[in-house]
């Protein structure tokens, strides 16, 4: 199987192709556009720059091809049948009865959670905030989507009263947003926060992503005379689950850092909650190093190989030589698991849309905390809906 027909048996698999009068519309995998391919008996044709310049089959020729199944007749008849690709029908009724009802239950969990967080000592000066008050009241106001000061009035309210022994100055949510501590109990919370659904997700996928700040960097670009800048992001690199897309580890990281060595953390800590079954993740994380570190907890790291990326030495490691021999020889059966990957985008797009992509902190540490808030409002709002599709019944702090 060459490049391009692996690349068409991704969009076959990952795409949706329709058929239409002129022949069959297939999308691009880039998500600009769709391409015409024709199936003629002749030749096969399509509208995209790659056949039209090669006039050979390309990759959206081939994902029509797989998506139609030849079965060659004993008289010697071709019947053309349309593989039907796997649809799953959302239970609308139990989706907005968890819709409807998820402010409560989001109050509900948060304040649950922070009943764990212990307080620090304090030997003298003024007494403090509870700090379980300070990160309930920093969360509700990532989950609102508003400044900190347009958030005070919704803490003020009725209905929050009851979750906060004091309603804290948006001046110190502000200072304990800056604060480096807060870093590692948000990761503590995100991943209790998941540890409910462990008799549920074995498999998991791992991916990463930006989210941009309001900080530019600007430079002079000496080759072509003029001013440039760009704006500056944070990197989140995290693992979730494919059922139900909840985040069991999560790391951020500055802007050009790479992906590969953030992978066996990520592994690691999920290991620790979680009987991790599968592992999937690009190209951007394979080394033996991670092949490894997955098998030593009795999983199958499904990555695949980059193109010059050989399995023929003898001194390279049995574990690559096996895996490299399971993606060349068995490749359709490796995509199959290895597209549960797209799990780990599509959580980043439920985060995004529905907390934000734009962070608004200045300060670096403070960036980094309230990506950690998003996530967590994330992992709260998996929880609601799975209580209504599963009927789980959470329980926080066990262990």
């Amino acid at each position: 199987m060459n490049p391009r027909q692996q690349k068409g048996f991704e969009i076959a698999t990952g795409y949706r192709i329709q058929e239409s009068a002129k022949g069959f519309i297939v999308p691009s995998q880039s998500g600009q556009g769709t391409y015409l391919v024709t199936l003629q008996e002749a030749a096969a044709t399509c509208t995209c720059p790659d056949f039209e310049l090669r006039r050979q089959r390309c990759k959206h020729i081939y994902a029509v091809e797989y998506t139609l199944t030849r079965e060659q007749q004993p008289d010697g008849a071709t019947v053309v049948t349309q593989t039907t690709r796997v649809t799953y029908r959302q239970d609308w009724p139990v989706y907005n009865a968890a819709q409807s009802h998820e402010r409560g239950h989001f109050l509900e969990l948060l304040r649950g959670l922070c009943d764990g967080i212990m307080q620090p000592p304090q030997p003298l000066g003024r007494p403090r905030n509870l700090l379980a008050d300070v990160v309930f009241s920093l969360v509700c106001k990532v989950y609102s989507i508003r400044s900190g000061r347009r958030s005070m009035s919704d803490l003020r309210s009725e209905d929050l009263k009851r979750f906060l022994g004091k309603v804290p100055h948006y001046n110190s949510v502000f200072r304990w947003l800056e604060h480096p501590s807060l870093t590692p109990l948000l990761k503590t919370l995100i991943e209790e926060r998941a540890t409910p659904l462990k008799a549920v997700e074995t498999d998991f996928a791992v991916d990463s992503s930006g989210f941009s700040t309001s900080a530019f960097l600007h430079w002079y670009d000496e080759r072509y005379g003029r001013h440039r800048h760009e704006r500056r992001w944070v990197k989140v690199h995290l693992m979730c689950g494919v059922h139900t897309h909840v985040v069991t580890s999560v790391e951020v990281t500055p802007t050009d850092s790479a992906d590969a060595p953030q992978f066996a953390g990520l592994v690691a800590t999920t290991a620790r909650r979680f009987p991790v079954q599968e592992v999937s993740a690009d190209k951007a994380y394979l080394s033996l190093d991670n092949l490894q570190v997955v098998a030593s907890i009795g999983a199958i790291a499904y990555i695949p190989f980059k193109q010059r990326t050989t399995g023929l030495r003898p001194d390279f490691d049995a574990l690559w030589n096996r895996m490299w021999h399971y993606y060349m020889f068995q490749r359709e059966t490796f995509l199959q698991h290895y597209h549960k990957r797209s799990n780990a985008e599509t959580t980043f797009s439920m985060i995004k849309a529905k907390f934000g992509e734009v962070v608004r902190a200045k300060m670096p540490v403070a960036q980094v905390n309230e990506v950690l808030c998003k996530v967590l409002c994330h992992n709260i709002c998996c929880l609601i809906q799975s209580i209504y599709e599963l009927g789980i019944e959470p329980t926080f702090w066990q262990e």
